[in-house]
């Protein structure tokens, strides 16, 4: 697997600002984007994908895929971005190979839909040259989901109850042409202001931001 290109590191506090976070993402992708989506149960990934599908302005509704794999949620045409990409969200944790990944036809929906797969790291990285590889962890008690056993690097599933007011690190990293450099995430009056980890960690405040 090839090396990352950059990476960022964000913590939010709520489930509220994971939320915004997501949407604040939302904004600066494109149809044909590919999100790698890594955390253990109850890291917000539910909650993340629901901010992604609020700033795409696609159908509401998004819920956990696991019991039916694919869910595909349209642009919705009097919504905040009408005929943008659609939203297309995946479940890999059952599936074992690359090739299990391609028996459900994600190369017919990947050019018109921002493609987002949890539990897809090593499963689909053919699908594009290029991928946003998103992990959530909380940060408290937590280890890294990057940093768990297995081929596709997932961490340890924790069957507890998610917590929507335990802080959670959202680490970002780039692969190939499309995000050759970070995203600067578009903020607003509205947005959860988002602190950077590592400006935090150095006692600077700062806010979602590229690395331009």
């Amino acid at each position: 697997m090839s090396e990352a290109l950059w990476e960022r590191s964000f913590r939010v506090s709520t489930a509220e600002e994971t939320h915004a976070f997501g949407a604040a993402l939302a904004r600066v992708l494109e149809a044909g984007d590919l999100l790698v989506l890594t955390g253990e149960l109850g890291a917000g990934k539910t909650t993340f994908t629901q901010g992604l599908g609020e700033g795409l302005g696609v159908r509401a509704g998004i819920i956990s895929p696991t019991f039916v794999l694919v869910r595909i949620h349209p642009n919705l045409p009097d919504g905040p971005r009408p005929g943008g990409p659609d939203l297309v969200h995946v479940d890999a944790y059952r599936l074992e190979s690359a090739a299990e990944i391609d028996d459900i036809d994600l190369e017919n929906t990947m050019d018109s839909a921002v493609t987002v797969v949890e539990w897809g790291r090593g499963r689909v990285e053919h699908l594009s040259e290029s991928r946003l590889d998103i992990e959530l962890h909380r940060t408290v008690g937590s280890v890294s989901a990057g940093s768990g056993s297995g081929s596709s690097g997932e961490g340890t599933l924790d069957f507890g109850s998610e917590d929507d007011d335990e802080p959670r690190t959202i680490v970002l990293r780039g692969y190939g042409p499309r995000w050759a450099e970070a995203p600067a995430l578009p903020t607003s009056a509205q947005d959860t202001e988002v602190q950077d980890a590592e400006a935090q960690d150095a006692g600077v405040q700062g806010t979602p931001g590229g690395g331009n």
